[in-house]
């Protein structure tokens, strides 16, 4: 067999597997997390059961896939906006990543949808979940900005917390990348994704658009007054 034989296969394959993708996100658009099903998917793109099979043996498997795809394009995304920014400004690396996973999630609703929304039903994940990967950098960017404002935040936000409060799993991530911060850091960390996703939330499910004309400024409002809240 040839090296370009084996070449236009596997170029095949993948032109086949983003399709089969971006057609399960479709159907999650159009009728829930219920309609994405293999055999739908196979019948919109003329293929047997047998054959869209070869690519996603289960279900499960094209939604661990897919739930992977779009939340590591997402952390992509919200960690180069962050970069843009220099560290000798905490405040605005905080409001480019808030920015950038608005604009992510208003580019694809859908993956907003399967990574935040309803669980998809009888979805049972890997050990470990989805995205683990992308779930740890997820949590790193977010706990770094927050590490970043801390000398100032520290002053206005330092709680009565323990390290028993939050996940294990969790409170080593942050005790090995932040060693020396308190526990009062994660609450604060998680604290700030609720004000960064709250609105965005409000935005993709509907809720917000009907009643403000500019959702755009009322979340540029709300990432401005995040960073003055850390003493920024």
């Amino acid at each position: 067999m040839g090296e370009q034989t084996i070449s236009r296969r596997a170029r095949l394959r993948a032109e086949t597997t983003r399709e089969i993708k971006e057609i399960a996100l479709r159907l999650m658009a159009d009728g829930g997390p219920d309609a994405i099903a293999l055999r739908a998917i196979a019948r919109e793109m003329g293929m047997t059961a047998g054959a869209i099979y070869s690519y996603f043996p289960t279900r499960d498997d094209l939604i661990t896939t897919l739930i992977t795809d779009v939340y590591t394009d997402l952390v992509d995304r919200a960690e180069a906006a962050r970069d843009t920014v220099p560290e000798t400004d905490p405040g605005g690396r905080v409001i480019a990543w808030a920015q950038a996973v608005r604009a992510w999630a208003l580019a694809n609703p859908e993956g907003f949808r399967l990574i935040y929304g309803d669980p998809v039903p009888g979805y049972q994940a890997p050990e470990g979940g989805a995205a683990s990967e992308a779930e740890h950098r997820a949590c790193a960017g977010l706990t770094g900005l927050v590490a970043a404002a801390w000398p100032r935040a520290g002053a206005l936000h330092d709680g009565d917390y323990r390290w028993a409060d939050f996940d294990p799993g969790l409170v080593a991530q942050v005790q090995e990348e932040f060693p020396g911060l308190p526990p009062a850091v994660v609450a604060l960390a998680l604290r700030v994704w609720g004000r960064m996703h709250g609105l965005v939330a409000l935005e993709i499910y509907g809720h917000l658009s009907p009643l403000a004309n500019d959702p755009a400024a009322i979340y540029r409002a709300e990432m401005r007054d995040l960073v003055r809240s850390l003493g920024l």
